[in-house]
């Protein structure tokens, strides 16, 4: 489930646009709303929020403005993100609503069934520990299979079609061995990038009401403007607009020349309530461990390399679904043959 959910997330964002494409795309005006004014449409509907995040400052002209929606209701077992989509032009709703419910599309509750299983907090410990279970099995599979691997990778094993045994025990070795390298970086980040789920403070936050919505008392085009200054070659993916008094004013993006990889590690912060400058980050900046992490969530979902990674990723996201398939065919032939001795 996690394999085919994964490969098909990998197009996420132009599936989306495709599935719904006549209720997102908006007709081009000259000039689009200010972002204080979109923020004000969204805060008004939503008036506990956790959050939002602007999704796609890059977007083109005839696509709607996508905002996450990061909400909570009380309740442990859902993962409460939404989505409101607005006519930059026209302040027109054009969708609106929670993930898990399909409110918003089939792609977002894909998304959030992916890491969560939509069981709140506790599915996304458990995907961790199907990830790092999984991750297990593939280390496992490599001491088994260790004087196999570099017959595999130069062509000098054969796929074995004499019966129905030797199709699943050669389909299981090469499947494996080509994918091994794929499989650990993809299990591994994804453990990773669940790990929030074993924090107690995670399961208690999820349970206690959010507060309403406090404002930000300065202007959000100008903290952008500011935060475009502070680093002259970024490209915007990701701009956090905080409803909390705790939260600040967030910017991330890729510069100009740099490989999407690294994006995670630029960023620029303000203080929503007084606009003060907050910090400012460049992947450069970062200490090694931090730059490790900051590819994580690139490294798992393959948005770094152009079309024919992704392509890849697709192809190896099923691979973990083919080897559970295989290991437990051979694991039967094997109880059933012991059994019968």
């Amino acid at each position: 489930m996690l394999g085919l959910s994964g490969s098909l997330l990998i197009f996420k964002e132009e599936l989306d646009h495709s599935f719904y494409h006549d209720l997102l795309t908006v007709k081009p005006q000259e000039i689009p709303l200010s972002l204080d004014s979109l923020y004000k449409i969204t805060v008004k509907h939503y008036p506990n929020l956790d959050g939002m995040a602007w999704n796609n400052p890059t977007a083109p002209k005839d696509h709607s403005y996508e905002f996450r929606l990061y909400l909570n209701d009380s309740r442990l077992i859902s993962y409460d993100l939404g989505l409101i989509n607005l006519n930059q032009y026209t302040g027109e709703i054009l969708r609106q609503g929670r993930g898990d419910d399909l409110e918003v599309g089939w792609m977002e509750w894909l998304y959030q069934f992916h890491f969560s299983f939509h069981l709140g907090v506790p599915g996304a410990a458990l995907v961790a520990i199907f990830g790092i279970a999984m991750l297990i099995s593939v280390f496992t599979g490599l001491v088994i299979y260790r004087k196999f691997i570099w017959k595999v990778v130069t062509f000098n094993v054969r796929f074995n079609r004499k019966n129905r045994r030797t199709i699943t025990s050669s389909l299981h070795r090469i499947t494996g061995v080509w994918a091994l390298v794929f499989n650990v970086v993809i299990l591994f980040t994804g453990f990773w990038l669940n790990l929030f789920a074993f924090e107690k403070g995670a399961w208690k936050k999820e349970m206690i009401p959010t507060p309403p919505n406090t404002l930000v008392k300065v202007s959000l085009d100008s903290l952008y403007a500011q935060a475009l200054q502070k680093i002259p070659d970024l490209t915007p993916t990701y701009v956090y607009l905080p409803t909390q008094p705790e939260r600040t004013f967030n910017i991330r993006g890729i510069r100009k020349g740099q490989n999407p990889l690294f994006e995670g590690g630029n960023s620029v912060q303000f203080d929503g309530q007084t606009g003060q400058f907050v910090s400012q980050t460049t992947f450069e900046d970062l200490s090694f461990w931090q730059q490790v992490q900051a590819t994580f969530y690139p490294l798992h979902i393959g948005n770094f390399g152009g079309i024919a990674l992704k392509i890849l990723y697709i192809i190896i996201g099923l691979t973990p679904g083919l080897l559970s398939v295989t290991g437990f065919l051979l694991w039967r032939r094997r109880k059933t043959k012991v059994s019968s001795i």
